[in-house]
């Protein structure tokens, strides 16, 4: 399905990493004007040549809450106002169990995962409240519903994530605003397969399938929606 987002500015939080660049593309696609936030540089060709259009792009370190609040002033400064949030920021650490999780890890799981994605809201919000529109997606996981052991400070963020967004939603609902977040399983990644050579990759989740979730839960046929964790791991 074709959606339309002419007029519409979408902010990318992690638009360059293989998720991001799938649904940077989408909405370029569906003529949103897209502002992607960044830390590693390599990933920008790869972005600009899947996106096939110029992308504008920020710098940003969204774990630190003055470069947050830098990108969101920029991004208002410039356009007036932003209509659409996908925050795709985030990582994993595994392998160990609780008793051999150093505090760093754990401390770093619950940066990129949970402390992103409330300052990303936090700095975003007051001015979709004043507008009275908004859709903002987070990115949660599978795992943020039930662990299966050795991923406890993963599985404890993407779970806090999904609390998060219900909170947000609530807060939010009489201004016109939709939270809601995904759930995906293993997403069909290079980096993925390198570190699970051995795995099915036919049952995982392509990211362009994933994309065209957001564009769905962005859109204003989703109006019903909102506080939703939605599950997007097919059948594997």
């Amino acid at each position: 399905m074709k959606y339309d987002y002419t007029n519409k500015i979408v902010l990318v939080t992690g638009g360059t990493g293989a998720l991001g660049r799938a649904i940077t593309a989408a909405f370029i696609a569906s003529d949103a004007k897209v502002v992607s936030s960044y830390v590693i540089d390599r990933e920008i060709e790869q972005l600009k040549k899947e996106s096939k259009a110029v992308v504008e792009l920020i710098k940003t370190d969204v774990t630190k809450e003055e470069e947050v609040e830098k990108l969101v002033l920029s991004v208002i400064s410039k356009y007036g106002r932003i209509d659409v949030l996908v925050n795709v920021v985030g990582g994993y650490l595994g392998g160990k169990s609780v008793s051999e999780l150093d505090e760093k890890e754990w401390n770093l799981m619950m940066t990129m995962n949970l402390k992103s994605a409330f300052l990303i809201s936090k700095h975003v919000i007051p001015q979709m409240v004043s507008s009275k529109y908004g859709k903002i997606m987070h990115v949660s996981s599978r795992t943020g519903l039930k662990s299966s052991g050795y991923d406890s400070a993963y599985a404890a963020s993407k779970s806090g994530l999904i609390r998060l967004v219900e909170s947000l939603s609530e807060e939010v609902k009489d201004s016109n605003i939709n939270v809601n977040c995904i759930m995906p399983s293993t997403i069909d990644t290079e980096a993925n397969r390198r570190a699970m050579p051995t795995a099915d990759h036919s049952k995982w989740v392509k990211p362009q399938d994933l994309a065209n979730v957001v564009l769905f839960l962005c859109s204003d046929e989703a109006n019903v929606i909102t506080g939703a964790a939605i599950p997007t791991y097919g059948v594997a």
